[in-house]
């Protein structure tokens, strides 16, 4: 007991207990949007691990990029499933604090691995001499740990904080998976100081990243510019086109949550926006690198003929 409030022990759900009519529905489209991502992502890891031609720097970061993609809808949708039609749509803390953590790992070393990514682009453009040399085998695979080394410290070191915290109350979850924000608002104490940490870790960590790709962008159009021929432009730019596409998407939503003042939050904006960077987002990314990518289109044609008779 904290004053006269009891400790919970469980938080439910509530983002989807209205229309319950179209649980069935929402239930399906989900199911075939993360299927759909899952299978994608997995194609393009198996493409480029096939195909020779694919084993470059820029390939190796899409092919964790693909990898991150899976984990990271893994780590909501299936969750979100099981709530839409169970008629229990409760969840223990443990199970509340693993599941956010994962979320906020795999997110957050996404957007670090988009910012190498964006380094990979901007060697590539500016110093193409010198591309194999600085972005070398061991360049790349420290690339790749370093956004995975951050997300891991940076989120078990927040999740632990959070969940140190007493929560009090009927612990309803006003959202359909576990974010942060809605958790912190069932503490039993004083979270001004939880918040200020909240939003200096996504503006450090978010934000640096973001604007990390930024100036790479500037100096690759900067660089592009300076190409004399149309045609030697429009292929710079294609090699980059997918990327820009990418970090947009997933970028401007999840700064638009988690950057934005406290006094604007609305929580049917908040869950839309959720809904767009967990589920929708990362549906579209194996589109982009598929359609807009005339190698891995290539790679995936050589495939499919082979399997021909």
């Amino acid at each position: 007991m904290i004053g006269n409030q009891s400790l919970c022990t469980k938080f439910t759900y509530v983002a989807f207990s209205t229309l319950a009519e179209l649980q069935p529905v929402r239930f399906i489209v989900f199911l075939a949007i993360y299927l759909f991502t899952v299978g994608g992502n997995l194609l393009i890891i198996c493409l480029i691990c096939a195909t020779p031609a694919l084993h470059t720097p820029m390939y190796f970061f899409l092919m964790n990029l693909s990898f991150l993609e899976m984990c990271y809808t893994t780590s909501v949708v299936p969750q979100v499933l099981v709530h839409l039609l169970a008629e229990n749509k409760t969840i223990s803390i443990g199970g509340y604090a693993a599941q956010m953590y994962a979320f906020t790992l795999f997110g957050l070393t996404e957007c670090c691995l988009l910012a190498a990514m964006a380094y990979d682009r901007f060697v590539a453009i500016c110093y193409p001499l010198h591309y194999t040399l600085l972005m070398g085998p061991r360049v790349r695979l420290k690339l790749a740990a370093a956004s995975w080394t951050t997300g891991v410290v940076v989120e078990s070191a927040q999740t632990t904080w959070i969940f140190s915290m007493p929560f009090c109350g009927a612990g309803e979850i006003q959202h359909f998976f576990c974010d942060i924000m809605p958790v912190v608002k069932l503490a039993c104490v004083d979270t001004s100081q939880n918040e200020i940490v909240f939003f200096a870790v996504s503006v450090l960590f978010i934000m640096s990243p973001c604007l990390l790709i930024l100036c790479s962008y500037m100096r690759i159009l900067v660089a592009i510019l300076r190409i004399p021929s149309t045609a030697g432009k429009g292929k710079a730019f294609s090699t980059c086109s997918s990327h820009i596409l990418v970090v947009s998407l997933f970028c401007g939503t999840v700064l638009s949550t988690y950057l934005q003042p406290k006094t604007t939050h609305s929580l049917e904006t908040d869950k839309a926006t959720a809904l767009m960077y967990t589920v929708v987002t990362p549906a579209l990314n194996p589109l982009i690198y598929t359609l807009r990518n005339k190698e891995v289109k290539e790679a995936f044609q050589r495939s499919f003929l082979r399997q021909m008779p």
